[in-house]
């Protein structure tokens, strides 16, 4: 199951706005000892619009737009990725 993990404002060379949902693949893998715990797996990202983001390291990502080759090249100051 994925959960929402958060949201991120980034912004390409021409200054557009691209929010950005970050995902968490989160696992029940609770058992009778260790009831509630859950494992959380890599995180996957998507625009609102629905398109898809991959994180090429610190604060960029590519936005993959339809008709586009490559992605849109996007940057955050979020402190999370800086």
């Amino acid at each position: 199951m994925q959960e929402h993990e958060r949201t991120l404002i980034a912004l390409d060379d021409l200054g557009r706005e691209y929010i950005i949902d970050m995902f968490v693949s989160v696992r029940d893998i609770s058992d009778l000892a260790h009831a509630g715990a859950v494992g959380g797996g890599e995180p996957s990202f998507r625009t609102r619009e629905g398109h898809a983001v991959t994180h090429l390291g610190g604060g960029e990502f590519s936005v993959q737009l339809p008709g586009e080759e490559p992605g849109v090249t996007v940057r955050t100051d979020d402190p999370e990725f800086v």
